[in-house]
This record gives structure tokens, sequence and C-alpha cells, in this order.
């Protein structure tokens, strides 16, 4: 960027968006920092609010209460009452926080919206683009799979070429009045377990029902499928010679299905479609590269991916441990960020 800019600034108080918003500061740009109130308590907007004073920029609330409860917290409900593991920061970025919050930032004649996201953007032949952040283990880019064009144009992300310690030795070195902790992966859970949490809030929690094994046969009881996901060990309260994991969930029969560590992998997935294309339009198919099916999946795992009559359909060059419905497939040519979409079913390797 060149010459002086007036900038948001996604402002939590944390190490991450005190950094960006201080770099930002150092660039000779106009800043106003903006707080989500997503209904956290009083603890973290005074925190960034006190950081903001301390920073010397103009500080403003914005209550996003009710759009974050229907458009975040209703959807990570019903997705555990359907037996899927949901991830509600996928959604909220390009609802609420890179949604929402940017459009307000752009109604207050701001040019555009930074945020403490550890990933690189690039214009590529006119095209926004997201590559992933320098620091391997914090890239957030998978996270960032649901925005579009019109967004990108007015994001800025300043950590994205930094390491997580270069970020904590700059908070040192701009005697930042931060604390040295990470935030929650999902901001509304507090201490609690998604389990506690599904309990106070769905008006009619899933009903306890059978543990069964692949075959069928009834090894115990669960506690509702809302309190189970793919892959899980503890917790299940049954006994066995070797150590079973939750291999599926059956909503429709309410059932949670156990079984040995091998019965977890799946050589393909189903998307819900439409996934959403960071360039606007996917890529040509078949088309082969990266995929993570997590947020840690580390690199991701070789992937094609085609289409058929039941829609788009990834297949793995190797298959890959704990498919989750609910969970996001996200796509990459080397590091470049292409898109995601949700998962909705996987397929077990041919015997």
């Amino acid at each position: 960027m060149t010459g002086a800019r007036r900038l948001a600034v996604a402002l939590s108080g944390g190490v991450d968006s005190a950094v960006s918003c201080r770099l930002i500061q150092d660039e000779g740009h106009e800043v106003v920092a903006l707080f989500m109130e997503l209904g956290q308590g009083d603890v973290l907007r005074q925190r960034a609010r006190a950081m903001a004073d301390f920073l010397g920029v103009d500080f403003q609330v914005v209550d996003l209460r009710d759009p974050f409860r229907h458009q975040v917290i209703d959807y990570f409900c019903q997705s555990y009452a359907r037996g899927q593991t949901p991830n509600p920061c996928v959604v909220c970025n390009p609802a609420i926080k890179c949604g929402l919050l940017l459009d307000m930032a752009l109604e207050m004649g701001c040019e555009a919206l930074v945020t403490g996201h550890y990933v690189r953007q690039e214009e590529r032949g006119g095209v926004a683009c997201l590559r992933c952040g320098l620091d391997p283990v914090k890239d957030q880019s998978y996270f960032l799979c649901g925005l579009r064009q019109d967004q990108l144009r007015h994001l800025r992300f300043p950590l994205g070429g930094l390491l997580k310690s270069q970020v904590f030795a700059l908070a040192r070195e701009y005697d930042l009045p931060v604390a040295g902790g990470e935030s929650q992966d999902v901001c509304f859970l507090e201490e609690g377990s998604p389990g506690d949490f599904l309990a106070r809030e769905l008006a009619s929690p899933p009903l306890p029902g059978d543990i069964v094994d692949s075959q069928g046969r009834v090894l115990g009881r669960h506690q509702g499928i809302h309190c189970y996901t793919i892959g899980q060990r503890r917790g299940l309260g049954i006994s066995a010679p070797k150590p079973l994991y939750v291999v599926a969930i059956r909503a429709t029969e309410n059932q949670v299905v156990v079984g040995p560590d091998a019965e977890l992998y799946r050589a393909e997935l189903r998307l819900l479609e439409p996934a959403n294309w960071l360039a606007g339009e996917g890529p040509g198919l078949p088309w082969q590269g990266r995929v993570k099916i997590r947020y840690r999946h580390q690199e991701g795992a070789k992937a094609t991916l085609t289409r058929d009559d039941q829609g788009l359909l990834v297949r793995f060059a190797q298959p890959q441990r704990a498919i989750t419905p609910g969970q996001f497939a996200v796509f990459y040519q080397d590091d470049l960020l292409l898109g995601g979409g949700e998962i909705v079913g996987a397929k077990s390797p041919s015997p």
C-alpha cells in the first residue's frame, strides 16, 4: 500500500490483533479499532478497550450478537444435532468477521479491515488470492476458505509473512500489554465442552441411544449423538480388548458406531454444494492437488476432485483417517488457497 489510508482493525486485545494494529500504525495509516460484541462478557471487551487506549486509536464496539447467534451458534447446534461436527470459524469468517464487520468498516469510510489471521495475500491476473501463512504451525488459510472476491479486496493480513515467535518478539518490542496465551478454537464455548454447551442451547437435545459395532451389535449406550465425533476414543463408556473409536454416527437410527482404528480410514468424500471458490469459479475438472479435511491436517493429502451424477467427489491417493461430516474439505494448489466445501459423507476403501 502506498499513502496513508483509513483502516479498521478487528481488535480483540490479544497478541495477534494488537501486533497487527501496531504494524498498520507504523505504516502511517489512520486506524479505528473495532471490537466484535458476540456475547463474550465484559472482560474481553475491557481488555480490547485498554489495548486501544494503549495504542492511541479510536475504539468502537460493534454489536453482532444477534447475527452471530443466528448464523453461527444456531448452525453449530443444528449440525451437532444431525450427528455432524461443525466448524464455526469457517462459517463465521465470511458471514461475521469478514462479512458484517467488514461492511461496518466500509460504511465508516475505512478502505479495508485488518485482521490477525496468519495468511498471505496477493493479486494474480486481477484476482485477489490467498496463500498459506509463512508459519506452517499457525497458518489459518483453512478458516478463510469461504471468502469471496468482494471481501478479499478489502481485507489486510499483516501477520501472514511472520512466524508466531516473531509476533511475540514484536509484542515485547512494542511493550504491548498482552498475555502470551492462545485464544480458544471455539470462542463461545468458554471452558465447557460442546456437549455441555449443546445441553444448554438445544431445546430438545438428541436422546440417548445405542453404541454399536459395524455389524450392528450393541456394545453400550451413548448420551446423545451430539456428544460424539468421528475419531473419538475417550468417554465412550465401554470396555474392549483393543481400543475402539467412533467411526460413524447414524443420526436417523440414533446410533454411534465404534470400531478399531483401521475402520476410520476413508478413500473418498462428498461435498455439500455449492462449494466456495475464492476466485469466483472452481478449477477445471478433474483437478489434482492438496486437500485438507480439518485444520490440523498438517500438509493435507494428495487428491483428485471430480464430478459424477451425485455431485462433487474427492478421491484421495491414500485413504485418510477420520474424515468427518460437518468439517470442511479445503483445496490448495501448492500454497495457494482455492476454496472449500462442507463434507457430507465419506466412503471406505474398496476391499
